[in-house]
């Protein structure tokens, strides 16, 4: 593993303290909110900027903590035989879950965040087992775990029975032991590719995870059968006995617990502050992690309130997924898209939201593969950037079309009514991008595009104002070139 540092580091984990040249701003506190969450209201980030930097990661990683998860479907741990008519209902809850799932990651701040961050960490997909029950199980164990402790984790994550039919832990016997889970458990989810394992570790580690194969009705809860465990001496990591399931995870953490609090805490710096990897600041981030015994919170918070997260260079360095993208948005404007999913003459816009980003390359519950998306440039290509642009205009005429009005009353509030074009385009500009357009024609660009067909006389003696008839949808000529501008597919 390579030992760079990452040339914008300052002081590797310092608490970051606001100086004069260094100040907490409306910039660092979007930064947090962009970060740690995706996106906050105008109103959420001005009352944030009279909070002390390290109140606020404290308050929303408590937040984060205490927040309850999503409730459970009376049908969570349902089979096939206790549906009425398996094949509507089923479709019906699936659509329900990816709908809650949606809605829970653009409100529930860190925690949808960091639910979704371990959806692409312990990868299923629902094409494998197409069960609501499954997917509701899933999606509760991530929303549970999602800020708790990252073993724990570990050993539930196994046994659910969306990942026992993805990885073919239902499939694996003492007669006929299937490799897949145990390959991806020290791969994907706790080491790393080729550290500190061996093809001989997987074996034998298969083969103490076979049992869990037992179910009593299609569909149902996947249970231990004592029948099918390899009940014989297995040695994993030098160790040799009869060892099962949870064995595996206790032998697993105690023989490779280092390894694994870098492999984390690396995956997690990636994800919230920077493709480009420091490991002196990942070290510490490790050293944490590991001495809280794997609790997730304690490295989260000594991360989010260094300098280190706040240092320029961080800011404004990952290409947005298209959940940022979109998601982001929705949450800076504050405008109104919780359409009802059962008006069918609009539509329901968690569902619009889920067809959009997955045609931009982002299927919940379907990542690209067992190894999940890897984001940042993996969401931008040739072909992608135009599907980018032609998504958010479809979102923003989404919501005009729900309730007409909405970007006038966004910009009014934002300029404070301002009748300058100059002084609007600017000011929204900066409030969706981390850093100022590379030059003062890029400004004069966008602004012509707000001034659209109005005469310039029109502006020149002031007779223009955010109340003009067409003003809405000049603003929304000017949105749509926001999006194209590569500011914008930044966060």
């Amino acid at each position: 593993m390579s030992t760079t540092t990452y040339a914008g580091a300052i002081a590797p984990m310092a608490t970051y303290s606001p100086t004069a040249s260094n100040p907490w701003d409306q910039n660092k506190v979007k930064h947090v909110y962009r970060r740690l969450a995706f996106g906050a209201s105008y109103a959420t980030v001005n009352v944030a900027l009279y909070k002390d930097p390290n109140q606020l990661i404290n308050e929303l990683i408590d937040e984060a903590k205490n927040m309850p998860n999503t409730p459970k479907p009376q049908w969570i741990n349902w089979g096939n035989n206790d549906f009425s008519d398996y094949h509507n209902q089923n479709s019906d809850n699936k659509y329900d879950i990816r709908r809650e799932t949606i809605e829970s990651a653009m409100s529930k701040g860190l925690k949808g965040r960091l639910s979704l961050f371990w959806m692409n960490h312990f990868v299923t997909d629902i094409d494998t087992y197409q069960h609501s029950p499954y997917m509701a199980q899933y999606w509760d164990l991530l929303q549970t775990h999602a800020i708790g402790n990252f073993k724990t984790f570990v050993e539930e994550i196994g046994l659910c029975p969306a990942m026992l039919v993805f990885l073919n832990g239902f499939e694996n016997t003492k007669n006929k032991p299937n490799e897949n889970y145990a390959r991806e458990l020290y791969e994907l989810f706790t080491l790393g590719v080729n550290n500190g394992y061996t093809q001989y570790d997987i074996t034998e580690t298969a083969r103490a995870l076979t049992g869990y194969n037992r179910q009593d009705t299609k569909n149902g809860p996947i249970l231990f059968d004592p029948t099918t465990f390899d009940n014989s001496p297995k040695n994993i990591f030098g160790q040799s006995n009869n060892w099962n399931y949870g064995n595996v995870i206790t032998i697993l953490f105690q023989k490779k617990g280092r390894l694994i609090s870098k492999y984390i805490a690396t995956k997690l710096y990636k994800y919230f502050v920077s493709p480009e990897v420091d490991y002196q600041v990942v070290d510490e981030m490790a050293d944490t992690f590991f001495n809280s015994n794997y609790e997730i919170a304690p490295m989260l918070e000594k991360l989010f309130s260094s300098s280190h997260f706040f240092d320029e260079k961080v800011m404004g360095n990952i290409i947005k997924s298209p959940y940022d993208l979109i998601c982001t948005f929705l949450n800076e404007t504050g405008m109104d898209y919780k359409i009802d999913k059962n008006d069918r003459s609009i539509g329901d816009m968690f569902n619009y939201i889920h067809h959009m980003t997955t045609q931009l390359g982002q299927r919940i519950y379907k990542p690209i593969d067992v190894s999940g998306w890897q984001r940042d440039e993996d969401w931008i290509n040739g072909s992608s950037i135009g599907f980018r642009w032609q998504g958010m205009d479809n979102v923003t005429g989404k919501i005009r079309q729900y309730r007409d009005g909405q970007l006038v009353e966004f910009a009014k509030n934002l300029t404070n009514n301002s009748k300058d074009t100059a002084y609007i385009t600017r000011t929204i500009i900066d409030y969706f991008v981390t850093k100022p357009l590379l030059t003062e024609s890029d400004y004069d660009t966008a602004e012509t595009v707000l001034k659209w067909q109005v005469p310039s006389n029109y502006y020149d003696e002031g007779k223009w104002s955010l109340d003009w008839g067409n003003a809405e949808l000049q603003l929304f000529f000017l949105f749509r070139h926001i999006f194209t501008l590569p500011e914008f597919q930044l966060k």
